[in-house]
């Protein structure tokens, strides 16, 4: 989808579709939320909220099937007839390979933005229920209420993050997004109970706002021949870091750290991962073709 609004949007306004798509895919999460409230009412505990998350997962198929092809991509696959590539193992991995080495300074930028990032915000969202839940001993309907009611607030950082980059540009926003989330991270894991829904709030508009940015900034600094291969490789890289920051909060914990302690100093790594955007050509308010030619 990510790409998809990136290749079809024209470019003063590509941030702001890249984020709209971002704020539309929260509403799952708030949904999430919602259901998390009941958890102790619902059959099977908290193993309903994967059984009713298969659903959309289901219906996935028959949902793409209507929609087209961009025009750069059919651009792009007329240029190819008669080129039918290689198959196997190394069908899956050239692609890749072709992407680092054509563009290696900015494999390297989205690499460490999406790991680095992924590793130091996880542990603050992913234990902020359990926290919540057993050292200020709220009840999961509190929990809840904050992420859909605060949450919901911070989730206008999608949109927010695509206008501002639009307006001054993806690297300076993301950056100054990512190195205000330690901050916060460590307020909300360090105050008392009564200032949490207003941190959270917070927390969620640094997070989704580099989110957005390095996402558009994945999809936006590589050819139409690379940019699907780049989307899944961020979200590869993403995936690594967010198991590598559970890892390292778990390590921690095992060794005798409070989690406060861990999370908030694993969310450095946000700041590192903001500077990395800079490795990547400013994209904001540019066509595609134009940022191509970058070094």
């Amino acid at each position: 989808a990510f790409v998809i609004v990136a290749e079809e949007f024209p470019a003063q306004h590509r941030g702001w579709g890249i984020g709209m798509v971002g704020a539309l895919g929260a509403c799952g999460f708030g949904f999430g939320a919602i259901l998390f409230g009941f958890v102790e009412q619902l059959p099977w505990g908290w193993r309903a909220l994967y059984a009713v998350g298969i659903v959309p997962l289901l219906v996935m198929p028959r949902l793409r099937r209507g929609i087209r092809e961009t025009r750069r991509f059919d651009h792009h696959r007329a240029q190819r007839i008669g080129d039918d590539g290689v198959g196997g193992v190394r069908g899956w991995l050239e692609p890749l390979a072709a992407l680092a080495r054509s563009y290696p300074r900015r494999v390297a930028g989205v690499t460490l933005a999406g790991t680095l990032y992924a590793a130091g915000e996880t542990g603050v969202f992913q234990f902020c229920g359990y926290f919540t839940l057993n050292t200020h001993q709220w009840e999961p309907w509190r929990f809840s209420l904050m992420v859909v009611v605060a949450g919901g607030v911070g989730m206008l950082g999608n949109v927010l993050a695509g206008r501002l980059g639009d307006l001054f540009g993806r690297r300076p926003v993301g950056f100054v997004v990512a190195a205000s989330f330690p901050g916060l991270a460590w307020l909300f894991y360090h105050l008392p109970g009564v200032y949490l829904p207003l941190l959270w709030a917070f927390l969620t508009v640094c997070s989704v706002s580099c989110n957005v940015t390095i996402r558009a900034l994945a999809t936006e600094v590589f050819p139409t021949s690379h940019r699907g291969t780049s989307g899944g490789w961020l979200s590869l890289v993403q995936t690594l870091g967010t198991a590598a920051g559970l890892g390292l909060v778990g390590l921690g914990i095992a060794r005798g750290a409070a989690l406060p302690t861990m999370v908030s100093t694993l969310a450095v790594l946000t700041i590192v991962a903001g500077a990395s955007l800079f490795l990547l050509p400013e994209t904001s308010g540019r066509e595609l073709e134009e940022i191509r030619g970058d070094d």
